[in-house]
């Protein structure tokens, strides 16, 4: 059984009320290729791989042998990390303990978009034979596919769509109101309509308007690659990915009575993009925050969405909203300071972050696409009590035939090591140690970096990095 493996630190800079360490710690391994993160109502955490697969991660961390569902069948082959196609979205039916349906959004092997529903068998298999296409809508290019999907708390299902691609919108269709790029959708799945598989609601600002097409409830975005809802509230947060300098936070209350219209191509971020049949800049609805991609530390280039925390297990977290870029391998967070909000981002992580995942308690992942592992977000100083835990020290590090972890303090000593390799590979698990040190031979280790999980007899634990350098 496989629970909580790795925590790496995270430091934390620019904020005064944020002043906490976060750390992230390995949940599940072995995934190939992961873009999205969902929950069923459970305690389980469903993974979609980008070439047609969803895995089921347990509780503990476990990744289930059997996929949930598997239609590589009809997902187009994906050429490489940089291919933005594939098995894109996946949304649970509000009401899927009784009727089982699991809605998905993927690019066939046509090049198209499809939004369709598939219907759980058992509790751990979904049943391949019962799609039922609810839309598809062509993708002129390979990118800017968007992909993301959720129902709201209004109980509609909503489809981030992006602008079709290549660079600059050469067709303008985020801002072109007869098609469905570039846009945020909102469909009833539950009223089926006009000889349609779903329906539309009349709150949908074009509902039955011949100015635009009735699945439209926002425009004007570039590649809104992943979104969310805020469970404590009727906000979603959208996150959209930039052309060349920002990328973009925007964050709009459904229930607003206004039209949104995010401004691509008119704007990118706050600043004037291509200046050609852009509406008046009182109609359109700029990003609460955003971030160039030169001028920093680390060169940054594409965001990823996440989730505003809601969890109760770490209070110091509470209204946080966690996001990533895909280049700078940073996890960045904003926190609202009055009617603004604060961005900061961790050091860079070596992890391709390409998604967030919300579990069912609030409790909030990231996934990193090319190492294909499952990452919880946590405060660590929850985990710091009784004394110092940082006393715990590691020589001499690097190491090259012995490293050794002292204790030098006598209210504890140490009872458990495990030892991982850089890709969550548990080489020594060593318990009932019951000594204030702990010697290791490292005559069979290959030189690199190594993450020792050190718990004391007093439930404390802590992650020690060393390095074998022979």
């Amino acid at each position: 059984m496989m629970k909580i493996l790795v925590t790496v630190m995270l430091l934390s800079f620019g904020s005064k009320s944020f002043s906490q360490l976060i750390d992230i710690e390995l949940f599940a391994t072995g995934l190939n290729k992961p873009v999205s993160v969902k929950h069923a109502g459970d305690d389980r955490l469903f993974v979609v791989e980008q070439d047609g697969i969803i895995k089921i991660v347990s509780p503990d961390g476990d990744l289930l042998s059997e996929p949930f569902l598997d239609i590589s069948d009809r997902v187009i082959t994906v050429n490489g990390i940089g291919d933005e196609r594939g098995f894109l979205g996946l949304a649970f039916h509000p009401n899927y303990d009784a009727n089982g349906f699991i809605y998905v959004n993927y690019i066939n092997d046509s090049g198209s978009t499809v939004i369709s529903r598939f219907t759980r068998q058992s509790e751990n298999l979904a049943d391949s034979n019962t799609e039922l296409i609810l839309l598809t809508y062509t993708q002129p290019f390979q990118n800017h596919n968007g992909g993301d999907m959720a129902f709201g708390p209004d109980g509609y299902l909503y489809i981030s769509s992006g602008d079709g691609g290549s660079a600059g919108d050469p067709d303008n269709n985020s801002q072109t109101l007869t098609n469905l790029l570039g846009k945020i959708l909102r469909i009833d799945v539950d009223n089926p309509s006009n000889g349609n598989n779903y329906g539309i609601p009349n709150t949908n600002p074009f509902f039955e308007s011949p100015s635009g097409e009735d699945e439209i409830w926002a425009y004007g975005l570039r590649n809104p690659w992943k979104f969310s809802f805020d469970r404590n509230n009727t906000d979603i947060w959208i996150a959209d990915v930039g052309q060349n300098e920002i990328e973009e936070i925007n964050i709009v209350d459904i229930n607003s009575s206004v039209i949104h219209n995010f401004g691509w191509r008119c704007f990118e971020g706050n600043q004037p993009f291509i200046n050609n049949n852009c509406p008046p800049e009182n109609l359109l609805t700029f990003p609460v925050a955003s971030y160039p991609h030169s001028g920093g530390a680390v060169f940054r280039c594409s965001i990823t969405g996440g989730y505003r925390y809601r969890g109760a297990a770490q209070p110091t977290l509470q209204g946080i909203y966690f996001f990533a870029d895909f280049c700078s391998q940073e996890i960045g967070y904003l926190q609202q300071n009055g009617t603004d909000w604060v961005m900061n981002f961790t050091a860079p992580l070596n992890q391709n972050w390409v998604a967030f995942g919300e579990a069912f308690n609030g409790e909030i992942y990231a996934v990193s696409i090319i190492e294909g592992s499952l990452y919880k977000i946590i405060d660590s100083n929850l985990s710091v009590e009784e004394f110092d835990i940082n006393k715990i020290v590691a020589e001499p590090n690097p190491a090259s035939n012995q490293i050794s972890f002292n204790l030098n303090n006598n209210a504890a000593m140490l009872n458990e090591i495990i030892v991982y390799d850089i890709f969550g590979k548990i080489v020594l698990n060593a318990d009932n140690i019951e000594s204030n040190s702990f010697s290791l031979n490292l005559n069979d280790y290959s030189n690199g970096m190594y993450l020792a999980k050190i718990k004391l007899n007093n439930n404390q634990s802590k992650i020690v990095k060393f390095i074998v350098n022979k």
